[in-house]
């Protein structure tokens, strides 16, 4: 935790992307009536892949060696500071939108893609990412190549 709690409280919202229950259940539907492969992955340390908009610091301490006792500043989202969560959604809609994709008018956190023969699908809850797509793989290659995002637990889906 990065102190979140001896900050402000931001007045708009601070939250991250969740999609429904519904609206992933409707995603892995239409994506198995469409013949489609149903994937899901996790993007480690989500929050670090974007910055901070509020100053917030910490004093270091011994683990610092000799830079204890200084003021450092966190640039980087880190869990535990209020606007974390919102930052981090704001980055990731900013990938899936330079994608090509855009937001469900039914549900704004399933994201759509044209591909021409299909219509590629990304339900967003939080740092978890379920997709419906003909070639799968081609988006965990751009997520992890282009985006630099470290991903884990990516594979198909698995419906207990």
């Amino acid at each position: 935790m990065a102190g979140g709690h001896l900050t402000e409280t931001p007045i708009d919202s601070a939250c991250s992307s969740v999609v429904s229950l519904r609206g992933a259940r409707l995603l892995a539907f239409a994506g198995e009536l469409n013949g489609l492969k149903i994937w899901s992955t996790d993007v480690g340390n989500a929050y670090l892949e974007t910055h901070a908009k509020e100053k917030a610091c910490v004093i270091a301490g011994p683990e610092f060696g000799d830079r204890e006792g200084h003021v450092l500043i966190i640039s980087k989202a880190l869990c535990g500071l209020h606007s974390s969560g919102l930052r981090w959604s704001e980055c990731l809609a900013d990938v899936l939108r330079e994608m090509g994709c855009f937001p469900s008018n039914a549900e704004k956190d399933v994201w759509m893609r044209n591909k021409g023969d299909h219509c590629e699908c990304i339900a967003v809850c939080v740092d978890d990412l379920m997709f419906a797509s003909k070639d799968p793989a081609s988006i965990i290659k751009l997520l992890t190549e282009k985006y630099q995002f470290k991903l884990k637990g990516t594979g198909p889906t698995e419906f207990t």
